[in-house]
């Protein structure tokens, strides 16, 4: 089987990349470096530099015949969604339609895309919220990704290309990027290990539901099942503030500084938590990997870049 993932030189894609080596599959990765790194790549996959807004996608995709597509390149930040939604709309939307016509026009069976439980359902009325709540996006990045979910299931109703649209909690782990504004506990870790101090913005009371990027890897290989089509969960079931990611990671790295808060963004929800359940209904996935266990591999991650 021949699988494609956009976006797999970066933090989540390279880690369902290494997941699908393991597995045996042919992996050609698609990715224009912008956020993911070479030193991500595993050395058994196909490497292409390519934006997937370019022309040249054609070209790969004629060569290539994929089975399958899986789609995490992206726009990541909520916040830059805010600020530029234009840029957001052609990197997300406009992207991923360009990816679909040729995964359409060239053989592509199935279609996994990275979808947002934080961003889609908006403000929720339900804890958890399961894939019946309601859609109302309160970010131009929610916006983008419940599009994509209405573009793909246009494609399996229109061409008869199966999707299964995974709608991720906060995914956190190794390789995340620790530089930007998205990824709370990535920027905590480096903070915290390089004697900075975190700066938590408005009153922390905000949640998430945080997944370690190594179940979110597992999810992917599930997807591939034909048993998994559709709109699906990719979380915990549980809620975390950002004091409570601040306290345990400052204890983690040595417990040097106070709480420290700045104003609060525009954009967020207030809380997000998500229910996998018909996730594990369909294919048996569930998180294997505990929130602290999973805080502390992302520190030795950090720490051990830091020593070399």
């Amino acid at each position: 089987m021949n699988i494609c993932v956009t976006g797999g030189a970066g933090f989540i894609g390279s880690h369902i990349v290494d997941a699908y080596i393991n597995q045996g599959y042919t992996v050609c990765i698609i990715d224009n470096l912008s956020g993911g790194t070479r030193g991500n790549i595993n050395e058994k996959a196909k490497f292409y530099e390519c934006d997937i807004t370019s022309p040249e996608i054609e070209k790969i995709f004629e060569h290539e015949r994929f089975d399958i597509l899986n789609h995490h390149a992206a726009q990541i930040d909520v916040r830059i969604s805010v600020r530029n939604p234009k840029f957001d709309a052609v990197t997300n939307i406009i992207g991923g339609l360009n990816l679909y016509e040729f995964a359409r026009r060239f053989g592509v069976k199935k279609i996994i895309f990275a979808s947002s439980g934080g961003t889609v359902y908006g403000e929720q009325t339900e804890f958890p919220a399961t894939e019946n709540h309601t859609t109302n996006p309160i970010s131009p990045y929610g916006v983008s990704k419940l599009s994509n979910e209405h573009y793909l299931s246009y494609y399996k109703n229109e061409y008869g290309i199966d999707y299964a649209a995974l709608r991720y909690g906060n995914v956190f782990g190794p390789r995340q990027n620790p530089h930007g504004e998205a990824g709370v506990v990535a920027i905590f870790a480096k903070k915290l290990l390089e004697n900075t101090q975190p700066v938590i913005n408005g009153d922390g009371q905000n949640t998430r539901d945080y997944v370690y990027v190594a179940d979110v890897a597992a999810a992917n290989l599930a997807a591939i099942s034909e048993e998994v089509s559709g709109a699906y969960n990719v979380g915990t079931g549980r809620e975390r503030t950002v004091t409570e990611i601040f306290d345990i990671l400052n204890n983690l790295t040595g417990g040097h500084f106070g709480r420290v808060h700045g104003d609060a963004k525009s954009g967020e929800q207030r809380r997000s938590v998500i229910s996998a359940a018909k996730l594990g209904a369909a294919c048996g996935w569930q998180p294997e990997t505990s929130f602290e266990v999973g805080l502390e591999r992302t520190v030795e991650f950090f720490r051990n870049i830091r020593r070399s």
